[in-house]
């Protein structure tokens, strides 16, 4: 992807133009880009630029891919259909499971061979990226070779994330799509049940609340397992996750279980120079993750993160978590029987705000609420906590 055809199909086969004017432009403003902040014919000059800017790319084919999640199911389903009608462009969004990105990314990275024209892939990719030099520089290539089919419109700054798309030489090699916060989930109908208050501080001796602690976190979820148990007739639990043997049970502990129990050094965003993951970096190259070569993968927070992990799997979450993918279990507090999550990310809530669901109320609010994440005994002021990347077009 080294020109401005390239970047739209390194392999485009040419084919009949697809229908591409203003009056598809118009069709999906009116009926699917609303709300917006730009004014609706603001929104158009901005489509009059796509329709002349891709005239000489009319009838290529562009294959994407991207994990299959809900941000990506609407682009893949709807704004690749809405992109091609109105560029005659033609976009084939697949959607894949994350491991299978990752793997077919690093086919192409390995063998020179095109199998995607853009990939959405994790921003925590970036030092791949930057070490590799086989991405498009984006920074470079919008002032530069690809000036003329970069939207004037866009205002890059706008975009969340945009520091973690950032390499060390200050350039941006993605564009953030989708955000990966990874907050604490909990029921606030039931956290401020009178009742369920009243019993957790006769039992504790603290009001029952938003844990800031992983001590808290257990009590909460010991408390709606076995002391709540059941609730309007179904079976409740204190805590949710996933065990099952899969590629995601890797981003389980990456993302960033091991520095929220205080593994690594202090710092923003990673943690310097033993980063959140227990790796040791000098600039931007890894060097040592195991304590024996001054890393902290294997250090006693990491221990006590795992044995954390397990023991709240097996005795406070839903027998069947411990089969599930991250996939799986991303919408099961949905169902309405799970008190809290303290590792869910914001990329489910469109699973979660659906009318009808027993955790929406019948206005259509949440019974639930999301805050930072409780840290492990090993945190100290200063840690990173939570986690959060981007999916960025790559």
């Amino acid at each position: 992807m080294t020109s401005a055809v390239a970047l739209i199909a390194a392999s485009a086969a040419i084919s009949a133009p697809a229908f591409a004017d203003e009056a598809a432009a118009k069709k999906w403003i009116d009926t699917e880009f609303q709300p917006s902040t730009l004014s609706k014919e603001d929104q158009m000059k901005e489509m009059q630029w796509f329709i002349k800017a891709a005239e000489p790319f009319k009838g290529m084919d562009i294959n994407v891919v991207s994990e299959t999640i809900t941000t990506h199911e609407y682009e893949s389903g709807t704004l690749a259909k809405a992109f091609t009608e109105i560029t005659g462009i033609k976009v084939k969004h697949d959607l894949i499971q994350e491991g299978d990105v990752v793997e077919k990314l690093q086919t192409q990275m390995q063998s020179g061979k095109n199998v995607y024209d853009g990939w959405i892939n994790d921003s925590d990719l970036i030092g791949t990226h930057f070490r590799y030099n086989q991405t498009v520089v984006l920074s470079d290539y919008m002032t530069g070779e690809g000036k003329d089919v970069t939207d004037p419109m866009l205002d890059v700054d706008d975009f969340i994330g945009k520091s973690f798309t950032t390499g060390p030489d200050g350039k941006l090699y993605q564009l953030p799509d989708q955000q990966f916060a990874n907050l604490y989930w909990f029921r606030y109908d039931w956290f401020t049940n009178p009742d369920y208050k009243a019993k957790f501080k006769a039992k504790y001796g603290y009001e029952l609340g938003v844990p800031v602690n992983w001590s808290a976190y257990e009590d909460i979820a010991e408390f709606f397992t076995n002391d709540i148990k059941e609730i309007n007739g179904v079976k409740v639990y204190g805590h949710m996750d996933y065990g099952k043997k899969d590629p995601s049970l890797g981003w389980r502990f990456t993302d960033a279980w091991l520095s929220m129990a205080g593994n690594g050094d202090k710092g923003i965003p990673n943690g310097k120079p033993v980063d959140e993951w227990g790796i040791r970096m000098e600039g931007c190259r890894p060097v040592g993750s195991s304590v024996e070569r001054g890393g902290d993968t294997n250090g006693p927070a990491a221990v006590y993160s795992i044995v954390k992990y397990l023991d709240w799997l097996k005795k406070y979450a839903p027998p069947q978590a411990q089969g599930m993918t991250f996939s799986e279990a991303g919408p099961v507090p949905a169902q309405g029987n799970i008190a809290q999550q303290i590792f869910w990310y914001t990329a489910f809530t469109a699973d979660m705000v659906k009318p009808g669901l027993p955790v929406v109320n019948a206005d259509g609010t949440p019974k639930w609420r999301m805050a930072p994440s409780p840290h492990g005994s090993y945190w100290k002021e200063g840690m990173k906590l939570g986690y959060q990347d981007a999916g960025s077009a790559t």
